[in-house]
This record gives C-alpha cells, sequence and structure tokens, in this order.
C-alpha cells in the first residue's frame, strides 16, 4: 500500500476496547495489526513467540528491528502501544511522520473498574456473553489516582509531541468502536480504499451493568472524583495540563503544619508513625489522597506550614523495592516484571522464595542482578517501564518541582536529628523519637561488589547527594 504512512500505532490503554479496534482493523484488506508488539512481558499477545519472525530475546536486544520489519510488511501494518510499554520505541515513532498514530480513549474511571473486574475474574475476552463472569470490586482511591496520573501524562505526552512536531492523530473515544461509520473514516486516514459494511463483533462488551452495581464502594468513589476536580476525562484534546507528580501520596500531620512528600521506597512507615505520635494520633489520623485543589486548601488553612522529604541510600532504596516488590510471590508484588527479570535478564527469582534452597548466597545472586537490570533500566536500555519505585530520586525530586519543592530534604540516617529540626520550625521541642535501624538483611549480605553494582546504576544520585558507601 502506497500512500502518506509507512506503518501505524494504536495509542490506548488496559480495557480501552483495543482488542475490538485492532480486531475490525484486521477487518480491512491490506490492514494488519499484530498486538502489543512491545509489551515488556511478552510480544504481541501472551501466547506468541515472534511477530513476523522476531523474537522476544531478538526485539528485547533491538527493538528498532521489530520496527522496521512491522514497517516493510506487506499492506499497511501496525500495533498497539500502551503508557508502560517499550519506552525506547516512543521517541521512534513519535518523531516519525511515517507513522499514522491512532489515539483511542475511555473514561479512566470505566476502565479502571473493567480492569479490576477482569483481575478478579481471569476473564480478559469475552466472546459468548453466556459464560460472562462479573464481580463487584473495591477501588482502591489512591491506585486509581495514580493510574490516572500515568494515563493523563501520558495523553499530554502524545498531545504536545504531536502539536510540535507538525502532526496529527485520528482520535477514537470508547463510544465510537460501534460505529462502522468511524472504523471507514479510519481506514480513510491510513490510505486504505477498503470499506466495510459490517463490524467483527465476536468480542462482546464486558460488565456492561451501571457503575453503582459494579463498586462496592461506589459513594466513596463518588466523593472522591468530585474532590478530584475533573471533567470530561475521555476527552484526550481537552484534558488539563498534568497535576504535580505523587501528589496523592503526600501526607499531612493530623493537627501541625506538617506535610510530608514521599519518595517512593523512602522510610515512609517510619515517618508516618512519627507524624502521628507528633500529634497523640493513630496512622489513620493522618491526612492523605491529596489533589492539587485539596492541598492548595490544607496549605491555605496551615499558615507556617512546612514540607519535606527523605532520601535514602541508593543500595538501601533497590534494597527494599527488591525485597517488597520483586522477590515475593503474590500480594503487591510486580508479577509482570518479575517474570521479565526472569526470562529477559536472566536473575535468578526463586519459585518460592521460602524455600529451603534459597539461602543468603542464593538471595545476595538475585540482587545482584536485580541491580544490574536496574543500571540498564535507567539508561534506557530496556523495555521495562522505570517504575517510581525504583527510579533516581533526583528524577522525583525534579517531578516535585513542578508543583512545589519541598522545604527541607532530610536523610534516613540522620532523621531523629533532622525530625527534631522539624519540630523546632513549627515551636515543638517535644518531639517524638525516629531512630534510623539498618537494613538486617542488607547487612548480612552486603559487600563490594553489590554497592559497586549500586553506584553503577545510581550514579546521579550518588554524585547529586554525596552518598558514601553505605556500610560507611
Amino acid at each position: 500500500m502506497q500512500g502518506r504512512f509507512d506503518y501505524f500505532v494504536v495509542f490506548a490503554e488496559m480495557r480501552t476496547g483495543s482488542n475490538f479496534l485492532e480486531t475490525n482493523i484486521n477487518m480491512f484488506d491490506g490492514l494488519s495489526c499484530y498486538g502489543e508488539a512491545f509489551n515488556p512481558a511478552f510480544i504481541g499477545y501472551p501466547e506468541k513467540s515472534d511477530i513476523l519472525g522476531v523474537t522476544q530475546e531478538e526485539r528485547e536486544a533491538n527493538p528498532k528491528a521489530l520496527l522496521n520489519v512491522i514497517r516493510f510488511d506487506e499492506g499497511l501494518s501496525g500495533f498497539r502501544f500502551f503508557n508502560d510499554h517499550d519506552p525506547r520505541v516512543l521517541d521512534l515513532i513519535l518523531d516519525d511522520p511515517r507513522c499514522a498514530k491512532i489515539i483511542l480513549t475511555r473514561n479512566p474511571i470505566e476502565s479502571y473498574v473493567s480492569w479490576k473486574i477482569a483481575q478478579a475474574t481471569g476473564q480478559w475476552k469475552l466472546t459468548n456473553a453466556t459464560h460472562a463472569k462479573s464481580v463487584r470490586v473495591k477501588v482502591d482511591i489512591t491506585e486509581f489516582e495514580q493510574h490516572l496520573e500515568a494515563i493523563q501524562s501520558f495523553q499530554v505526552t502524545l498531545l504536545s509531541r504531536l502539536q510540535k512536531s507538525g502532526q496529527t492523530a485520528f482520535y477514537v473515544a470508547y463510544e465510537d468502536l460501534q460505529d462502522v461509520e468511524v472504523m471507514n473514516g479510519l481506514a480513510a486516514f491510513l490510505g486504505s480504499d477498503a470499506r466495510i459494511k459490517h463490524l467483527n463483533k465476536k468480542l462482546k462488551k464486558q460488565n456492561p451493568a451501571p457503575m453503582s452495581l459494579k463498586v462496592e464502594n461506589f459513594t466513596e468513589l463518588s466523593e472522591a472524583l468530585v474532590r478530584m476536580d475533573r471533567f470530561n476525562l475521555n476527552r484526550t484534546p481537552n484534558l488539563e495540563p498534568r497535576r504535580g507528580p505523587m501528589i496523592p501520596t503526600y501526607v499531612a500531620a493530623a493537627d501541625s503544619p506538617i506535610l510530608f512528600m514521599p519518595l517512593r521506597s523512602g522510610p515512609d512507615r517510619t515517618i508516618r508513625k512519627w507524624m502521628a505520635q507528633l500529634d497523640g494520633k493513630g496512622g489513620s489520623d493522618l491526612l492523605v489522597n491529596f489533589s492539587q485543589k485539596t492541598l492548595r486548601d490544607w496549605k491555605r488553612s496551615k499558615p507556617g506550614h512546612v514540607s519535606f522529604t527523605v532520601l535514602r541510600h541508593p543500595l538501601a532504596r533497590a534494597h527494599a523495592v527488591f525485597r517488597e516488590r520483586i522477590l515475593p510471590v503474590g500480594g503487591e508484588n510486580y508479577a509482570e516484571i518479575r517474570a521479565t527479570l526472569r526470562k529477559m535478564h536472566q536473575v535468578p527469582l526463586p519459585d518460592d522464595p521460602s524455600h529451603v534452597s534459597f539461602d543468603e548466597k542464593a538471595y545476595r545472586a538475585a540482587f545482584l542482578g536485580f541491580l544490574k537490570f536496574l543500571k540498564n533500566n535507567l539508561s534506557g536500555q530496556t523495555s521495562t517501564r522505570v517504575d517510581p519505585t525504583w527510579a533516581t530520586q533526583l528524577m522525583l525530586l525534579q517531578g516535585m518541582s513542578q508543583f512545589a519543592m519541598p522545604d527541607h530534604i532530610f536523610r534516613e540516617m540522620t532523621l531523629d536529628r533532622d525530625l527534631r529540626i522539624l519540630g523546632a520550625c513549627i515551636g515543638r521541642v517535644d518531639t517524638p523519637e525516629a531512630p534510623w535501624e539498618a537494613d538486617q538483611k542488607l547487612l548480612s549480605i552486603y559487600d563490594r561488589e553489590l554497592e559497586t553494582a549500586a553506584r553503577d546504576a545510581y550514579a546521579r544520585d550518588y554524585v547529586s547527594f554525596g552518598f558514601s558507601d553505605w556500610d560507611a
């Protein structure tokens, strides 16, 4: 197919109808969509081993090779791309005017609830309505806000990059997917003369019930959506400018004018305990789940307020991520990333961390493998997202500055002293203790090789913040 485009990309997210859109794109003669070609966990589809002869291992080593194969495929071919797919590919396709951009959107709360139901039921696609599964789910408000932040940040990036490069995209809302004329319009946009008379409706809409019947804590969700003060979320071109990053994770004391702006994988539990004790309260009395609006309201109500964050040594921080998110099986771990680390990066993670064979030597080897992965990941050499739990603290602080920088940047190892200084800033001399306690597990495996690996991965943090060796 000759025309203004060599290939295409469908920018979408999970549970936005991208499978249905792909199925109908493939109905047109000369158009082919190859699934999630750059998903770090698989290639195309979960059970596939290659796309057009390019394997997942080959794609991991050189994503441009797969991009070129798709570009020169017969007809006009493309793929779906989500915000957590291989970041190395994003610049290549956004900067290429020969790549047609299709942007699929859906009301974020609808897609989020659909995702949670699919997780709970294990049913990700539906071809026979009699086999439909449905459960009521409880929405984690903080998780949803973080989900929304990631989606909107990505959409604003797309919009900005396309505007600045003089490109345009074909926008498709979830509600448009049932309109055959919109599908034919999409084909025309791609330069195809083919048209269809009917949609392929083999895939059935899942969970068509009203939101109030799908969400256990519907009242809480409704109140949270009002607090977010957002409108028309499903129309990407009208999105408000991105919010200051991580604001939903900020924590304010129950009474005292103190705001904690955490860096992910830091000493959060220690700080929260200290803040609660400062006012003689419990942890549940702390103020959380801020939006920009509610945070500004809090600041106005607390003249003389002070804010702070806490740096953690890069090696200790990486170990916290490893111990809490990577090593465990189940719970709040990153299951897909864990699988990718084992398969693609040869990190020797065990099937069962509690098994007797996973001794201290094996634990150290797995952690070292994770540190080596972090070096590649933080330098843009892997398809896996740079997650906030292990992103450099320098980058996280720069992100905070888009809203406001903290008044104080403390260090975990000197917290007891630093928090007394913080107390003095608000006229308190009777502050609780917050002694630093060394990570005993890390202490038991620590050696020069681990320190060197951490320095290789987090060179910017070591230099920017003057970190010495962890055991110094």
